[in-house]
């Protein structure tokens, strides 16, 4: 539901997770109002990824995060993440939601980084494997439920606690 919301038109994210998590409720046959909007400042990382982002840290790596959040989400969640990454690219900067190239572009023009000296990580093969893979990105795409590949990434792992070492390799 959060990408066919995210397809009609841009709005703030908060409404993006308030009219899927409606639409959720209703196919169950549930008129409540959804809880999405104000859980998402306690949604925290995965128990590896803030130890994987300080390693890519230590190595010298830039750390940039293309989401499709607002800046008042993102704000929320960054405190967990351990490290201030070099860049940030939101929905709300970019007028639209990934799959949309918008984010891509702006991280472009903002980090001065092209696509191939770039490593794109994600876990949706939708948001992120395809229109990154599109406009030349090498991808690592994170693997964390054992899906059905739909798209060809440069590579696949299972968490982030491989990364580091993965980056350099692709080097």
């Amino acid at each position: 539901m959060e990408a066919q919301v995210e397809a009609e038109a841009y709005r703030p994210y908060r409404d993006v997770l308030d009219e899927a998590g409606v639409r959720v409720l209703a196919s169950l046959g549930v008129d409540a109002p959804s809880p999405l909007p104000a859980s998402l400042p306690a949604w925290g990382p995965f128990a590896e990824v803030p130890a994987a982002l300080a390693e890519l840290r230590r190595r010298g790596r830039k750390i940039a995060i293309l989401s499709n959040v607002d800046h008042d989400l993102i704000a929320s969640s960054l405190p967990q993440l351990g490290l201030e990454p070099d860049l940030v690219v939101t929905a709300q900067d970019c007028g639209s939601y990934k799959p949309a190239s918008r984010h891509w572009r702006m991280f472009s023009e903002r980090s001065g980084a092209s696509a191939d000296e770039t490593v794109h990580v994600g876990a949706s093969q939708y948001h992120d494997m395809r229109p990154a893979a599109t406009l030349g990105y090498r991808t690592v795409f994170v693997d964390r439920h054992g899906e059905q590949l739909h798209t060809s990434p440069t590579r696949v792992i299972a968490d982030l606690a491989s990364l580091p070492d993965l980056i350099d390799a692709l080097e």
